[in-house]
């Protein structure tokens, strides 16, 4: 809090104290080896040894390997279809426990209650699930296409979507219901009186008016899912093949295992560019569509 001295005003010690530490930490270990990455990325180490600068060799490589044009379109492919997916679904639910129903908080809690697990865990258990719950009702039940572990086969990467999406609608969730509790209820009420109801009201009143909240979950959906990787190495470790390989498993493969540490930096550089991008374009588009509906 500030305290008023006379004409000068002056902020407690304390919050100095609670906030530069973090800053400091941040500072260490997120802004230095991020720009140590950039740095990297214009060498040719390989993570141990010597190394020498080479210019801008690795981002000239980077767009001549074929691999490289295979796993960003899956990543891409995958991000698009989790974010629809998350939104829609996350919405709906959100719409549904915002309803005068019974028992509202403890469903809400229940509902939550996947994001606060590890992803890992979940990918494990999910892991094991496929490879064994699921195939062995599938042959009780005679369902061919449940008979076998999704993991292993082409469709590897819908498994994994299910168990991301299934995580991340609760945060999702979370978020389009505190926009829904922002509207006031009498707006409803007029709305109900001027005949405007069901997914009429819904789209004409209630999305303009969460459209903020629609805003921040779009742009946090996409770079979350961009960057795609517990999940994936839980549960299929970028297989069968490189089929499920998204962006940020091939860094890590080939960066830490490979010894490409220079050149899947300069991948991690051109990630970062094409995140900070997409985002910026996103809250630009969805900005102006939230003015327009306002």
């Amino acid at each position: 809090m500030k305290k008023k001295h006379g004409k000068k005003s002056t902020v407690n010690k304390s919050f100095y104290f609670m906030v530069v530490p973090f800053i400091i930490l941040f500072f260490i270990f997120h802004t230095i080896p991020f720009f140590q990455g950039i740095f990297y990325s214009f060498t040719d180490w390989k993570g141990y040894g010597i190394w020498n600068t080479v210019g801008f060799r690795n981002y000239i490589q980077f767009f001549k390997d074929p691999a490289m044009g295979q796993t960003y379109a899956f990543t891409i492919k995958f991000a698009l279809c989790a974010t629809i997916l998350v939104n829609v679904l996350s919405l709906a639910l959100a719409c549904g426990l915002n309803a005068k129903i019974k028992f509202k908080n403890t469903i809400k809690a229940i509902y939550f209650l996947p994001y606060m697990l590890g992803t890992l865990i979940i990918g494990f258990v999910f892991n094991f699930i496929f490879g064994n719950v699921i195939p062995i009702w599938g042959q009780k039940l005679g369902i061919e296409a449940l008979s076998t572990n999704i993991l292993g086969t082409n469709h590897a990467w819908l498994g994994i979507l299910f168990v991301t999406v299934w995580q991340a609608m609760a945060f999702n969730t979370l978020i389009y219901l505190s926009g829904l509790q922002t509207v006031d209820r009498d707006v409803y009420e007029a709305a109900d009186l001027d005949g405007a109801t069901g997914f009429k009201r819904f789209t004409k009143i209630t999305f303009p008016l969460i459209a903020p909240f629609f805003t921040i979950n779009m742009v946090l959906s996409v770079k979350n899912f961009l960057m795609a990787f517990d999940q994936i190495m839980a549960m299929t470790g970028g297989g069968p093949g490189t089929s499920t390989t998204s962006i940020s498993v091939l860094i890590y493969k080939r960066g830490f295992d490979g010894g490409q540490f220079a050149y899947q930096s300069a991948n991690a550089v051109i990630l970062f560019l094409i995140i900070a991008g997409i985002s910026i374009f996103q809250l630009k588009v969805l900005e102006k569509r939230e003015a327009k509906m306002n």
